[in-house]
């Protein structure tokens, strides 16, 4: 099997003749020295930052956002997401697979949940995964894992107030 070099330098390779002299052979290929990839590895890293603890999810809201506003005069939004998933199995029969996520969103993007995202929307979430934990009331310590949601993206239509 050819590898990547290989081949790049097959592919560029032309052939080259001048009057009176041998064929020759001239190949253009790319330097493999390290002269440029300290600025590759930069990008990499500013990239593979912006996608550490990333989420972003599709899916239709389960319930009517709970929106809590706190002394401070900012705003809470809490919601569950359902995602779908589709495939078929062994019979050849399709099969949905549903996931719930809880939301939550604070500030300007809890109002625009409060105001746009009733139950059934469909919507676009965009945010990091946050754990934490705490005690019930009998005493339990519970963990909970949530997306805090910075951005969201309103997909189904203004006037479309059917449920899925």
């Amino acid at each position: 099997m050819k590898s990547y070099d290989n081949i790049s330098m097959e592919a560029t390779s032309k052939t080259t003749k001048k009057e009176n002299a041998p064929d020759t052979k001239s190949k253009s290929c790319k330097s493999k020295s390290l002269k440029g990839s300290g600025k590759l590895l930069i990008l990499n890293i500013i990239i593979m930052s912006t996608l550490r603890n990333h989420v972003q999810l599709i899916g239709y809201v389960g319930q009517e956002p709970q929106i809590t506003n706190l002394e401070s005069g900012k705003k809470v939004a809490r919601f569950s997401l359902a995602t779908n998933e589709y495939y078929k199995n062994e019979q050849g029969e399709k099969v949905q697979n549903t996931e719930w996520h809880t939301i939550v969103a604070w500030g300007r993007t809890a109002e625009i949940i409060e105001k746009y995202a009733g139950k059934g929307k469909e919507i676009g979430v965009s945010g990091k995964l946050k754990s934490r934990s705490y005690e019930d009331n009998e005493g339990v310590k519970r963990y909970v894992t949530e997306v805090e949601a910075n951005e969201i993206l309103l997909l189904s239509a203004r006037n479309d107030d059917s449920a899925r």
